[in-house]
């Protein structure tokens, strides 16, 4: 029998509540006042975020241009290096309990990438693994990034989607500290194959994508709902 995973979608979302809510759930989940795993679906305007391996040659763009430019920056205690959000970004933020999984962080960043493997699939991209690196690629191109933090077994942070998004933002940053990396976005590798309803395709696919790699039964939620289920 599958695992229910309670899908919230957020919309649009300044990054400072999200990361908020993420610890708030994450918290509660710890402390199982939360019964089922959940997975945030936002999207976010322009933000570059520093995880606990960034470098400061990665965010080669002074912060006064940044902020100019209504740009935030966030120091985060996720994985990996310096990332943007955006707008035509499907990001994901998945709130395990990994003990009632695996409790393995290696297997739980495999398994993001096989979710957005399987998200891709039906649109006709083939996304692709790179050896010693985390995330999703396709054709030597980068589509999407994963960074995570675990607190006992519990999850929070996640993976980005490029969908529509401007990838001229990446050029502020050396995008996961990797400095030949090429990004690209789902609208760009299809062109004009591109489906009109590209955001509902791929943020469905990608939750199908969810559940088939982690054994889930989605069952979309609005957030009042997940907080009527905290109270009790």
């Amino acid at each position: 029998m599958s695992a229910e995973l309670g899908v919230v979608a957020l919309g649009r979302m300044p990054y400072g509540p999200a990361l908020e809510l993420q610890r708030d759930l994450a918290r509660r989940r710890i402390a199982r006042e939360i019964p089922r795993d959940l997975l945030l679906l936002v999207e976010h305007p322009p933000v570059i975020t520093l995880g606990r391996g960034s470098q400061a040659a990665h965010l080669p763009t002074p912060r006064e241009f940044l902020n100019a430019k209504g740009i935030e920056v966030f120091e985060i205690e996720r994985g990996g290096d310096v990332t943007f959000h955006g707008p035509g970004q499907l990001v994901g933020y998945p709130i395990m309990d990994l003990t009632e999984h695996r409790p393995d962080l290696h297997w739980f960043l495999r398994q993001l990438e096989q979710a957005l493997i399987l998200a891709l699939e039906p649109l006709g991209i083939t996304g692709e693994r790179r050896a010693g690196y985390t995330g999703v690629w396709t054709g030597g191109r980068k589509l999407a990034s994963i960074g995570v933090h675990v607190r006992q077994w519990v999850t929070w942070h996640g993976f980005a989607l490029n969908v529509t998004t401007d990838l001229s933002y990446f050029d502020l940053i050396v995008p996961c500290g990797i400095p030949d990396v090429t990004m690209t976005s789902v609208q760009r590798e299809l062109g004009e194959r591109a489906p009109r309803d590209l955001w509902n395709r791929i943020t469905d696919n990608v939750i199908l994508g969810f559940a088939e790699a982690f054994g889930f039964q989605p069952q979309m939620e609005e957030l009042g709902q997940t907080a009527r289920r905290i109270d009790g």
